[in-house]
């Protein structure tokens, strides 16, 4: 038997704003936009990845104010080829910066990391082929 993630979902309280930052800013393309009416009153939008992995969002209109974290959630990943040009970017259209890209040390990685609209924790993760010198 084989399993895998395909994707998940996030709640955003503004979906045009959400839609630009992961659109936009980090490059993923919108595969499909769900309006599910009546009990559910949600929009719900699809991105899609170079991997095929995909992340879900979904505004529910009868929500007002902030998105409610709570502690189940600390962070999600965005692989990219370039950490600190798409840092630049996130940073150049309003993100919150947590952490600038820095090489990390005893990982063949540089990282970034910064929060999204509505408050979510994003690693953005280049990968390097080797580990660092005196690792």
């Amino acid at each position: 038997m084989k399993s895998s993630f395909d994707q998940f979902c996030i709640n955003v309280s503004d979906l045009d704003r959400s839609i630009y930052f992961y659109e936009t800013v980090l490059g993923f393309k919108i595969t499909h936009r769900i309006e599910q009416p009546g009990g559910m009153n949600v929009t719900e939008v699809i991105f899609e990845g170079d991997s095929g992995n995909r992340l879900q969002i979904a505004c529910h209109h009868d929500q007002t104010g902030s998105i409610d974290h709570g502690n189940a959630l600390w962070k999600f990943y965005i692989s990219t080829d370039d950490c600190a040009g798409l840092y630049k970017r996130c940073i150049e259209a309003g993100a919150e910066s947590m952490v600038e890209p820095k090489r990390l040390e005893g990982w063949p990685v540089t990282a970034a990391f910064v929060k999204d609209p509505d408050g979510y924790q994003v690693e953005l993760l280049e990968h390097h082929a080797e580990t660092p010198p005196n690792q």
